[in-house]
């Protein structure tokens, strides 16, 4: 498993006394290195004393110089190689930040420099394409070849790199993550409360990895209760999500497929079924399933109800519509067009929280189940209940229900 160090780097919005309090919860977080950068901070915006008090300093030389106090309080000195490697040998990471994907063989054209023999070295290029995980992977180890275990650091950006930068992990000297909130240092770094998660877990984790994959997962509960490693794996929902499921293969022996996927997945895996929200490794390719149905079958059984509205024609539609004929419930599936006066009865509410809903939609009392969960659910219940109706948390019920049948799955993985 990797033993890379955290490193966290303080947001440009957190300065003075607040930067130090930051330090201070992210340390009890796990983190395991502050990263300060010139292009975010001022040399009178934070105290570096104070702050390498509560966690060791990697200050990062970008755009503006290093002052000389922060070197001299640092640990770690980022300095870019095209730039200078000006630094003391014992605190230099030695980078360089690609503006396009290179080959491994230009990668390693411009590593072909003297540096000492402490410093570490840091690759950084955008991913561009999913499928050149492996290009990365090469130029990681064949860095490591040159350079030895511990002083490497390949890192690769953009939309749909977080998968790959977490298999990059394993063997990278430092793990750049997101504390959370609004703000990222780079596009592709996955949490620190998941990289924490993954590292306490290290004893009984296996090789391969399993995640979830979506549009606005930040709440989703998967990686808590699910076998780790496990990743959130959020992709903007015009993301290249076929070639991306492709090119993990290698390394994931399964994924959770959440909104907007299900359907576009289950074409790309030539599923006999409208959608699917489960991926498991059979070889060479994937096998797709569908564990919504079970937890459509414990909404519509806490339901009770022999007929019902559904608000939504997703993923969650489809299994909603499986389960239903078997248990004898009639089910009226309701365009955001056909919505024009209140509704009343049980129903259930499959849109995403980030999807509105129309202006025209109103309740006459009803009793509509809620899907979702945490504080998107919350959210939906709000607008139900703001337009008349009564809503059912069912969010949960539906989430341990089919997480349950997808463990089972992914034990089978090959």
């Amino acid at each position: 498993m990797s033993s890379a160090l955290r490193v966290v780097t303080l947001p440009p919005t957190v300065q003075g006394a607040e930067a130090v309090r930051f330090a201070e919860q992210v340390r009890k977080r796990g983190a395991s290195i502050l990263e300060v950068r010139t292009d975010l901070h001022t040399v009178d915006a934070v105290d570096v004393v104070a702050l390498r008090q509560v966690l060791p300093l990697l200050v990062s030389e970008r755009g503006r110089p290093l002052p000389p106090p922060w070197v001299e309080a640092a640990t770690y000195v980022d300095r870019d190689v095209t730039v200078s490697v000006d630094a003391p040998a014992s605190k230099l990471v030695a980078s360089h930040h690609a503006e396009r994907p290179l080959s491994t063989a230009e990668a390693l054209r411009l590593w072909d420099l003297k540096l000492p023999d402490t410093a570490m070295v840091k690759h950084v290029e955008p991913l561009g394409p999913p499928a050149r995980a492996r290009e990365l992977l090469e130029t990681q180890a064949r860095l490591l070849d040159r350079f030895g275990a511990g002083r490497v650091t390949v890192l690769g950006m953009g939309p749909v790199a977080l998968p790959v930068r977490v298999v990059l992990a394993r063997r990278n000297a430092l793990d750049y993550v997101a504390a959370g909130g609004e703000w990222s240092a780079a596009p592709g770094q996955r949490l620190l409360d998941d990289a924490v998660r993954e590292a306490r877990a290290a004893g009984g984790a296996t090789s391969l990895r399993r995640g979830i994959l979506g549009t606005s997962i930040l709440h989703s509960r998967s990686p808590h209760i699910h076998l780790q490693p496990f990743d959130r794996i959020d992709i903007p929902e015009d993301g290249p999500v076929e070639e991306l499921v492709d090119s993990l293969l290698p390394h994931y022996a399964g994924l959770a497929v959440t909104s907007p996927f299900k359907l576009r997945l289950a074409r790309h895996t030539d599923s006999p079924l409208e959608a699917i929200n489960t991926l498991v490794r059979r070889g060479n390719r994937w096998e797709s399933f569908n564990t919504d149905v079970d937890g459509a079958r414990a909404v519509l059984k806490r339901l009770r109800a022999r007929e019902a509205f559904v608000l939504g024609d997703g993923g969650s539609t489809a299994a909603l519509r499986t389960t239903a004929g078997a248990m004898e419930c009639q089910l009226r599936v309701l365009k955001r067009a056909e919505i024009r006066e209140p509704l009343s009865g049980a129903g259930v509410w499959t849109w995403p929280d980030r999807v509105p809903p129309p202006d025209e939609l109103r309740f006459d009392r009803a009793r509509v189940a809620v899907i979702a969960y945490g504080a998107p659910g919350r959210r939906v219940a709000n607008e139900i209940s703001r337009r008349g109706g009564t809503p059912v948390m069912l969010g949960a019920a539906w989430f341990i229900a089919q997480a349950r049948r997808q463990r089972e799955l992914w034990e089978t993985a090959t």
